[in-house]
Parts: C-alpha cells; sequence; structure tokens
C-alpha cells in the first residue's frame, strides 16, 4: 500500500512539475525528484518522468534518456544516486542528475533501470524527438525515420517545434513525411487525414504503401480513399523500380553470359571445334582467384584488396596454356570431325573437374570481395550492387580488348583470315595450326578472367563451368558463329529475357522458354542474329 501510495504522490508531483503555469506560480523543474521516478518501481510513474524529462528541454534530461535507451542508466545501490555509466557494464560514472563525476562502479554495485515494452517504445520515440534537433543531419535523419515507423502521438509537438526551425530540405521533408504517417494513424479530422495520405504517398516505398493499406482499412470513407488511391500511386512506382531492377540484373547476367561465351565464340569461330571443356577454363580462372587470395592472406594480408589485379593475369596465362596443352594434345588430331570434338572435350572436361577434386576437395571454396566491390549503392531506389556493376564494365573492357586483338594486331588478321577462308590463308604463308593454336590459347584465357569475375559473384567449385556451358553455346549460336558482335547482343538479349521471365514464369519454365524461342529463332536464322562468311558458314 505504501509503494502505490508513494508511486500516486510521484506521479502527482511529476504531473505538476510539467505544467509552467495552472493558476500558480512557475515551478522548476526538479531533475532529481523525476529521476527518483525513473527509477522506481511504479511503471506508470516511469513513463512519466520519461515525457517530462523530454518536455523539459534540460540538456542533463536529454543525456539521461539517451543513456537509458544505451542501457548505461543505473541506481547506486550503496547511495540510491542515478548515475550514467560510461558503458553498459559500469567503469566511470556520472550523477545523472548534476552531469559531475561520481566515481566508477562495476554491474555488481549498480541496479538497471527496468522498463517494459510499452516504455521502452515510448522511450525510443521521446529519443527521437530529442535528436530531431539537438543531433546532426545523419542523426536527424534517423530520427525522422524512426517516428514514421512508430507514428508515436506523443511526437507530434516536437516535430511540429523540429519542422518548424529545420532547414535542411531532405530532413524537414523526412519529418513532414513522419508528422503525416503520426495523422494518419490518428483520430484527426478527416480533412487533415487526407492531405496525410498523399505526404505518405509522396514517400513511394514500400514501408509507406503497408502505412497506406493499413490506414485504409476501417478508416472513414474519404481517408480511406485517398489512402487507396495514394496506394495505388506506389504500387506502380514499385513496378516501374521491379522492372528497372530487373533489367540491372539483366544486364549484369548478360555480362557474366558475355565473359563465358567470348573466348567459346574465338574457337568455335575460328576452329569449328565444339569445347565442351570450355567451362572448366572458367573454373580454373575462379580456382586461380582463391590460390592468389590465399598467397595474399597468408604473406601480405594488408593488400589483399590488391589481390584481384594479381589473379586476372595470372588466370589468363595458367588457363591459356592449359588451353595450348589441350590443343596441342589431344584437339589438334579431330579437326573437321565435330562429334569426336565434342566426346573428346566432354571427357576433358570430366578429367579437370576430378583433379580439381583431389586437389580442392568437392567443397565450395569462398573468395572473398575486396572493399571496393563490397556494398551497394541506392539509384533513384535501385540497389545497384558494386559487385555487378564492376562485372558490367569489365565485361566491356574485355570485349573492347578483344576487338582491339581482332582489328588491329598481325595475330587478329591471320585469325579472321583463317577464319573466312583456311585453305587460302595457308596458302599465302599464314601457319594455320599455329593460328589454332594461339586462337584456342586465347579463349581458354578469356574463359579464366571470366572465372575471375564469376568468382565474386558465385560459389566457386569443381562444377562452377557446367552451369554456364550450355548458356555460353546458346550465346554463341543465337548471336551468329565466332561474331564478336554477335556474341555481344546474344549475351545481352539472353541475360535481360531471363531475368525478366524469371518473375513471372519462374526459373525453370523462364528457361524451357527461352530455349524454345531460339530453336523457333534458329528455324528462321540458322547462322544466328550477325551471320559471318567463311570457313565456319562454309563446313
Amino acid at each position: 500500500m505504501f509503494s502505490v501510495l508513494r508511486g500516486l504522490a510521484l506521479l502527482f508531483a511529476l504531473v505538476v512539475a510539467a505544467l509552467p503555469t495552472a493558476g500558480r506560480a512557475q515551478v522548476s523543474f526538479d531533475l532529481p525528484a523525476v529521476l527518483a521516478a525513473l527509477a522506481g518501481d511504479d511503471y506508470s510513474a516511469k513513463g512519466a518522468a520519461m515525457e517530462t524529462m523530454a518536455q523539459s528541454g534540460d540538456a542533463r534530461a536529454a543525456a539521461a534518456l539517451k543513456a537509458l535507451a544505451d542501457g548505461r542508466l543505473f541506481l547506486r545501490r550503496a547511495d540510491q544516486k542515478v548515475v550514467v555509466a560510461a558503458t553498459p557494464s559500469g567503469g566511470a560514472l556520472t550523477d545523472a542528475a548534476t552531469g559531475e563525476a561520481a566515481g566508477s562502479a562495476s554491474d555488481r554495485d549498480l541496479e538497471a533501470v527496468n522498463l517494459n515494452n510499452r516504455l521502452r517504445r515510448l522511450l525510443s520515440g521521446l529519443v527521437g524527438s530529442l535528436t530531431l534537433t539537438a543531433g546532426t543531419r545523419d542523426e536527424r535523419l534517423a530520427a525522422a525515420d524512426a517516428l514514421f515507423k512508430q507514428r508515436d502521438a506523443a511526437a507530434l509537438g516536437p516535430l511540429n517545434a523540429a519542422i518548424a526551425q529545420e532547414k535542411d530540405p531532405d530532413v524537414r521533408r523526412a519529418m513532414e513525411t513522419a508528422r503525416a504517417a503520426i495523422v494518419l494513424t490518428s483520430d484527426r479530422p478527416e480533412a487533415e487525414r487526407v492531405a496525410a495520405a498523399a505526404v505518405v504517398g509522396a514517400r513511394s516505398d514500400r514501408e509507406a504503401l503497408g502505412l497506406l493499406l493499413g490506414a485504409a482499412n476501417g478508416a472513414p470513407p474519404a481517408v480511406a480513399a485517398a489512402a487507396r488511391e495514394a496506394a495505388a500511386t506506389i504500387q506502380r512506382h514499385l513496378a516501374m523500380l521491379d522492372y528497372a531492377q530487373n533489367l540491372y540484373y539483366g544486364l549484369s547476367l548478360g555480362a557474366v553470359l558475355l565473359l563465358a561465351a567470348v573466348g567459346l565464340a574465338v574457337t568455335f569461330g575460328v576452329m569449328g571445334v565444339i569445347n565442351m571443356a570450355h567451362g572448366e577454363m572458367v573454373m580454373l580462372g575462379a580456382y586461380t582467384t582463391f590460390v592468389v587470395q590465399e598467397l595474399f592472406r597468408a604473406h601480405a594480408p594488408g593488400l589483399l584488396d590488391y589481390a584481384l589485379f594479381v589473379a586476372l593475369p595470372v588466370a589468363f596465362l595458367f588457363t591459356a596454356a592449359v588451353g595450348a596443352a589441350l590443343e596441342r594434345s589431344v584437339i589438334r588430331w579431330l579437326y573437321g570431325r565435330p562429334l569426336e570434338t565434342l566426346l573428346a572435350t566432354w571427357g576433358l572436361s570430366l578429367v579437370i573437374q576430378q583433379a580439381v577434386r583431389s586437389v580442392f576437395g568437392p567443397t565450395n571454396r569462398e573468395v572473398s570481395n575486396p572493399s571496393w566491390m563490397s556494398g551497394a549503392v541506392d539509384f533513384y531506389g535501385l540497389t545497384l550492387t558494386w559487385s555487378r556493376l564492376w562485372i558490367i564494365v569489365f565485361a566491356i573492357l574485355v570485349f573492347v580488348l578483344l576487338l582491339v586483338v581482332l582489328r588491329r594486331t598481325a595475330f587478329g588478321l591471320q585469325m579472321r583470315a583463317v577464319t573466312q577462308n583456311r585453305p587460302m590463308a595457308s596458302s599465302m604463308g599464314i601457319r594455320t595450326h599455329r593460328v589454332d593454336a594461339m586462337t584456342f590459347a586465347l579463349g581458354s584465357g578469356v574463359a579464366g578472367i571470366a572465372g575471375v569475375a564469376l568468382s565474386q559473384i558465385d560459389n566457386v567449385s569443381p562444377n562452377l563451368g557446367q552451369a554456364y556451358i550450355i548458356d555460353s553455346f546458346m550465346v554463341v549460336v543465337f548471336g551468329g558463329v565466332g561474331n564478336l558482335w554477335g556474341t555481344l547482343a546474344g549475351a545481352l538479349t539472353l541475360g535481360v529475357a531471363n531475368k525478366i521471365l524469371e518473375p513471372m514464369a519462374g526459373a525453370v519454365l523462364g528457361k524451357i522458354i527461352i530455349l524454345v524461342l531460339i530453336i523457333l529463332f534458329i528455324q528462321r536464322r540458322p547462322r544466328g542474329l550477325f551471320a559471318l562468311r567463311g570457313r565456319a558458314v562454309e563446313a
């Protein structure tokens, strides 16, 4: 009974202290008494104490509330004084009432100020209200966003005051949206709630959509109609964003397919070899990245962000050497026999996969992203991951570099001559067998650097190449055998088509639809989008 009476007395004192004028003289803010109520056992008195502290404008009260939110406000058992600790586990203490140093203590000497769930929600809103005017720009934005989510009617007064003095247009807009969210879910006049629905709708994100749809249920007809109209506008906006996001994913997938297929397009166009081991060159490039990164992690951990720049040339040289060795040892004896090359390279792919399993094991290997490829950037509502963005840029650079090699170098001239007319090129003194070996090495090397890129967005495992070999052949056949521009067009077309069809038809059915469409297209244009003249067509 005594504790109940004590709590009621404290609650009455807090209410009286909070009133600036009520037919009485001005009463000064008694922070020690409020803190005592906050540290007591009566949760009603605790809530009143928190609201009084938030409305007081006292810097010490604001600091105490923030410390309470951080779990650093305690009651010292020795003298029952309310103190602020440096950490949630104790340390240096400050008197919450005076702001003066109060020694130090461990958590064994302190008793935490307890709150229930209702008071925690109230505290979050009050701290947010305090941050609205006293925090930095980012803190004020975060506080406005927190109030938008909590929609605490008690924060409406501080929010109005913060809006009146806010100079930053972005922060002011966020505060006005938070105020509109509070008004929309309150029992204020219909005209205010209708106007608030339009303000919330201007936020145009999924949180605003959920708020509007919830507010439309059980609201007066005018408010419900305004909320539904704003929600419909957001839904249209989000549908356009989803389409743009899928387009970006399609471009990134197209860049991956371009990297995986462009080397295959070179070897297929010049040599007519159906290389089923091309995916394993991609896989070897990914494992080369893993090995280089492990060496950096062991011997130069401070330079780990630069391991990718070393892995690129190493992967190209290693996979090019493997490709040249395969061409000289196996494939050179099978030219002009496409079925035999298919079977032989398929067998080679199995051998390479098993060799990798024997060396690295069957489980996935982790290849970490460098810091400059981690995270994402928000672009008008689109989430653009840096890893995929860099892969798009990298694929374009590889494509341009291959064009320069084919158009501006003697090797590229010889390769094009062999592609168009092998007997005539041989009669002009071009060593066609040497061109074949170098072409196969170039295609394998490009596949290796594709593996470097794929290691940043996919699991590095012995089966990595198998996931891309079929799509690579589809790109080459659809774009035109041996034509780099056709490979670019085919990769981007298939990548975007896959990502647009997946949300509508599912991943498996989307793949089937793409395959059927390619079959129908090849029936009309057997040579692909960009038909190539020369040996590949005549054969």
